[in-house]
């Protein structure tokens, strides 16, 4: 099901997002009828527009748009919104002044998935903080660690500080138990900021390299999708995926109340 500013796609209107590419996106997880973090979701909507398009996009026009597309559906379900400019041409971008909005439902797994394994490289995304649609290098070493018996792949700076999973927030519980948010080049993950609004556990945001990950007590996945995964192994070192801040993290978050479309 996928309707572009409120009426049925065609092929000719995702021509652009296909041959072109350019735009931005967020994705939700919606509960029946109820999205955590909605808020958060548009003001990234909002936020990314500027950056991209160099253009406001209309908040309320965009909600609209997302509550029509996602009316009579039950359950469970993935919902993204992807906007971009059909109009737009590869030699032209500077043209781009015209983004829509679409919005996509598919079905969604279990929450949270199995704990995954994680290869690192060395890698900074273009415009960390811009959730666009220019996935090509993450799917790439994404692949790569695949291909190296490895779930995904996490990004390190060049200085060696860890950042970010291929798409989604990596954070660490030290042997205190306090929480660790890499001070690095990440997108401001959804899950990730509404976790860092709890109270407790404690949550500290500080620079995390490669030498320090045989110290910490456990690691963790976090985006709308799978909401807090375990990790249970970035390169060689392995991470148990019973660690009770990762319970209490997960059991926070599945009780943050969804807002109503």
């Amino acid at each position: 099901m996928a309707e572009l500013n409120g009426n049925p796609v065609t092929l000719e209107d995702l021509q652009a997002l296909a041959l072109t590419n350019y735009g931005h996106f967020t994705s939700m997880r919606m509960e029946n009828g109820t999205i955590r973090g909605l808020s958060l979701h548009l003001d990234r909507l909002v936020r990314d527009c500027r950056i991209v398009f160099g253009v406001d996009l209309d908040r309320e026009q965009t909600l609209h748009y997302i509550r029509k597309a996602a009316h009579g559906v039950t359950g469970v379900a993935g919902l993204r919104v992807t906007v971009f400019d059909p109009a737009l041409d590869m030699g032209r971008p500077s043209d781009g002044k015209d983004p829509h909005v679409l919005v996509n439902l598919r079905p969604a797994g279990a929450m949270p998935p199995p704990p995954l394994t994680a290869k690192t490289f060395t890698f900074t995304r273009d415009n960390a903080e811009v959730k666009h649609i220019g996935l090509h290098p993450q799917l790439r070493l994404r692949r790569d660690a695949q291909l190296a018996g490895f779930d995904d792949a996490v990004f390190v700076e060049p200085d060696g500080r860890v950042s970010e999973g291929g798409t989604w927030n990596l954070g660490f519980v030290d042997q205190d138990g306090t929480v660790i948010w890499p001070d690095a080049p990440v997108l401001p993950g959804t899950t990730m900021l509404l976790l860092r609004g709890l109270d407790a556990p404690k949550q500290v945001t500080e620079p995390v390299r490669l030498p320090d990950l045989p110290n910490m007590a456990a690691a963790f996945a976090t985006n709308t999708t799978i909401g807090v995964r375990a990790v249970s192994a970035l390169d060689d070192v392995q991470f148990p995926t019973d660690h009770p801040v990762l319970a209490a993290l997960r059991n926070a978050y599945a009780d943050i109340p969804g807002d109503r479309l």
